[in-house]
Order: C-alpha cells, then structure tokens, then sequence
C-alpha cells in the first residue's frame, strides 16, 4: 500500500497558489456550515517526521474562525496521563458540537513510535487496534466528522529533512531522538504503518494516504481531501435531518426474554447485631484494602444504578465510611448539562475516572442512555440500541487497562418503594430527595422493568458482570454491596501476586 505510491509527484508553485487559495476559501466557509449544523470535526495528521504536517497546521488555521478549533500536538503521555487507560487523554480533546479538534500526532502513537520503540508488548497490539476502531466508530455514530491523514515520506527524503531542521537553529528544538529513530529504523517503521492504516482504515473512518515528498503537493491533497470530507458530511447531515418515529415503549418482556429482576430474592434480610458486625468487619478490611489498592497502582471503579429509593446513597455512605478520603471521590451523574450535551454522552463518564492506585465510586453512570434516555426519548431508538455495544466496548477497555469494575443494581419491590417514598414525604429531613420526577419514574415501573433487564442480558458479561443486591433490607444491602467490593479487589490482588 504505501510502497505503490508514487512519491515523485509534484506540483508547480504557481498552480499551488492558485489551488490553495481557493481551497483556504472553501475550507472558511465550511467550518462556518459545520458550526451552523452543529457538526464536530476530526483531523488527523500522522506521518513521518518532518512530513510538513506542522506547516500544514499553520496553513489551516490561518484562514479559519481562531474560536472554533484547538490544536493538540500529541507526544508522549505524561505521568498523570500515564494513570488512565490511553484513551482517556483523547476523551478530553474531542470537539463539542460545530467545533474542530486538530491532532498533530493522535492515538495512533499508541500503535507507532510505542512499538518502534518496543513499550507496546505484540501481544497487545490487536486490543489496541479494536480499541481505536471503537472509539472512532462511537465518535462517528455521535455526528463528530473524521478526517486521517498518513503523509508519507521515501527515506531519503526523510534523512535530509531531519537534518536540515537539526542543523537549523530555529528548528533544531524540534528534532526528537524518536525522529532520528525513525530514520535509522525507515523499514521497521514503515512496516507498523502499514500494519496501522490496514487494521485502522474503516468505513467510518478511512485512511487518506498523501504523498508527502513534494511539500505543495501534499497540502493540496490534504487540503482537498478535508474539503470533500466536510462536503460530503455536510450533504449527509442534510438529507438524513428527519426525526425518527418514536415507537411506544415495551412494557412486557417478550417470550423467552430473561427476566433477571423477578429471580432477586427480596426477602433476604440481616437482623441488627448481625449487620453491626458484619458491617463493621468489611469496613476495616476494605480500609486495608484500599491502602493495597495504592500500593498496587490499582484503580477501582464501583458504580450503582437502581430503582429510586433504593438506598444507593446508603450503600454508598457505608462503602466509604472508613476509606482515607485522599484515595477515593464519589460522583453522582444528573441529567447532562448544556455543556455535556455538546459531547459523545460517554465524555462526561471518561473525564472523572478514577486514577491508578485510587477509588472512584458513580451514582448513576452511563447506564442512562438505556434506561431513563431511551424510555423519556431524549435517545432515539438508533442510538440507545447502539449504547449496547459502546457500553460493552468501554468497560472492556477499563478491565484490560487494569481497572477493578464493580456493577451494582439495587434491586427493591414496587411496593416497597412507595414505602420509602411516603416516609420521604413525611420526614423533613428527607422531603428533598422526593421529587416529582421520581412519582413519574414510578408510574412507568414497568417499562423500566423491561429496560432493566434487557440491559443486564446485554451488558452482564464476563469482564464486567451484574451483581443485582436485594434491597428491600436496606442492612442486607449495604453488607452485600461492601463484601461484594472486597470480593473483588481480593481476587484482582491475588491474581497480581
């Protein structure tokens, strides 16, 4: 693939000009239209060093809106980023709605120079490869506009180009020993590039391969190509602005559908000394744990989804009652806000996971999009099916980045509910907690019924199970929710030794 290309081809200075001016208005004028539709845009731009792709930065943002687009040049990851899954500082870059992220060098450094330079083990490169491939389709099925780019260089080309920039003193700063690498390993390198764009070069998001030797030349390939790109994304998002017809929610599960709900034994209870204690022993062997958990550079990660009432704050309060402070935080997810909405609806869950060697502890997650997004409609039916599969994907590459992931469902009767929810109206202490939100959540019990359970069967798997808690006893609860925590960091601590 890269070997066919002609490498000779060039193009006249004064075609270029011409070219690249009319290029730089479209390329204006498009952005305006992305903006105006609400469509986030991807560039980018991997290739050998010196390739040009800094000048061609340069040539792009000059003629676009400076308020709508960031670059980020992408080099090695810190220490701090170091602590996440490698995805997780990419999470953080993506554009919101009508904007434009340019990535000089991207994830793709995971699969290249990690390799070259032998910090990727083999083993793991067709994880990595998937892991991509998903994150550029989920980005895809969210409206954000990709655009990749490989420039690419014959090895004499590269060989004089790093030297001329060494030899420069304004640009010798610039020289990295990986770039020095890249010439002393031309065959090597060339080989993972291939490997790369063969694995990664999808429907979704497909490889543009620009001949690179000829500088004017490749700008104006680079250039055309994200024009077409925007043109063809934009026609799209033309013809398919129609809304989806939102069929009645299911109310009854289908034949032969499981039914995980109705097999919770509710009636599991603990009496008042038997819960003190062992309440009180899984607290101080979980503090134990958790200094463990640091000592290991283990992250965990315990998230609680539930029936309103279901005593989630409860359980939560009693996880971290003796946890050291400084090692754990506890996020509770609302409805997005403005600002959330403007992002792929998983950005706001990757930008507060917990680092390596800490506790982080949702109450409610990502799991709206397949319960209260799909059954209010604020996910049409295309997107909350798909949340299946991206769910599936994301908590996969938390369990192969190392994490701990724990999943609880409170699980309580209708009955019992409405229990708790007239208590709440009686206790002035707890009115704040009812809301008119949780009377309407209620009406529709079974509709959320169905959706449960159909997110269990697709989403229970084996990285990442269920455990559904019996929460009618609020003490049988919180002991289960606590045991079942210590279970699994034991088991990930024993597996490490």
């Amino acid at each position: 693939m890269l070997n066919n290309l002609d490498l000779s081809v060039s193009l006249d200075k004064e075609i270029y000009k011409v070219q690249i001016e009319d290029l730089m208005k479209q390329l204006s004028k498009l952005q305006q239209s992305c903006w105006e539709q609400k469509l986030p845009i991807v560039v980018v731009l991997e290739g050998w060093a010196a390739a040009g792709k800094g000048s061609l930065v340069k040539k792009i943002i000059n003629y676009i809106d400076p308020r709508g687009f960031l670059v980020y040049p992408i080099l090695q990851p810190s220490a701090h980023e170091e602590s996440y899954p490698f995805l997780w500082r990419f999470w953080q870059k993506i554009p919101p709605a009508g904007l434009m992220s340019i990535f000089y060098h991207s994830w793709y450094i995971r699969v290249l120079e990690d390799r070259l330079l032998k910090k990727l083990p083999n083993g793991e490169v067709p994880l990595v490869m998937a892991d991509i491939n998903a994150f550029e389709r989920q980005l895809r099925d969210q409206g954000v506009v990709i655009a990749k780019f490989w420039i690419h260089l014959s090895q004499k080309e590269l060989k004089k180009r790093i030297k001329e920039y060494a030899e420069d003193e304004l640009e010798s700063w610039r020289v990295r020993p990986e770039d020095w690498q890249q010439a002393k390993k031309y065959d090597e390198y060339s080989q993972l590039a291939q490997e790369m764009i063969t694995s990664t070069s999808t429907g979704v998001a497909p490889w543009i391969l620009v001949e690179g030797d000829c500088q004017r030349w490749a700008r104006v390939k680079v250039l055309s190509q994200l024009v077409a790109t925007m043109v063809q994304v934009l026609d799209r998002a033309r013809v398919t602005q129609v809304s989806l017809a939102r069929l009645p929610n299911q109310e009854r599960l289908l034949p032969g559908e499981p039914d995980f709900l109705a097999k919770v034994d509710l009636n599991l209870k603990l009496d008042n000394e038997e819960y003190k204690t062992r309440l009180r022993e899984a607290q101080v062997e979980l503090r134990k744990l958790q200094r463990r958990i640091y000592d290991s550079n283990l992250p965990v990660l315990v998230i609680f989804e539930g029936w309103d009432a279901a005593g989630k704050g409860g359980a939560i309060k009693r996880l971290t009652d003796t946890l050291d402070p400084r090692s754990y935080q506890v996020h509770a997810f609302a409805a997005p806000t403005e600002e959330e909405k403007k992002y792929h609806y998983l950005w706001r869950f990757w930008r507060e996971l917990p680092a390596k060697g800490t506790i982080g502890i949702f109450d409610r997650t990502w799991y709206g999009r397949v319960l209260v997004e799909r059954i209010e409609g604020f996910a049409n039916e295309i997107e909350w099916r798909q949340a299946y599969q991206e769910i599936n994907e994301f908590e996969d590459q938390l369990v192969h980045a190392g994490y701990i992931l724990v999943k609880f469902w409170l699980h309580i009767s209708k009955e019992e509910q409405l229990k708790r929810f007239q208590e709440r109206e009686q206790n002035p202490y707890k009115q704040y907690k009812l809301t008119a939100e949780d009377w309407r959540n209620r009406e529709q019990w079974d509709v959320y019924d169905v959706a449960v359970n159909q997110m269990v069967a697709r989403t229970s798997t084996a990285s990442a199970p269920w455990t559904l808690v019996p929460g009618n006893d609020k003490y049988y609860a919180r002991v289960k929710v606590l045991e079942t925590v210590i279970s699994a960091v034991k088991s990930r601590l024993k597996e490490n030794s």
